[in-house]
């Protein structure tokens, strides 16, 4: 029991990871295409 315990708080671990990871991306390109919009303007 406790070792699936422990398999599911690194499952959670790697779904937080990759959740972090893609809000980064996401957050970076919006800032990204701001910055342009900046420049142009």
């Amino acid at each position: 029991m406790k070792k699936e315990h422990k398999h599911s708080d690194e499952s959670l671990k790697g779904t937080l990871v990759s959740v972090l990871l893609l809000g980064a991306f996401i957050a970076v390109s919006w800032l990204g295409v701001y910055a342009l919009f900046i420049a142009r303007g």
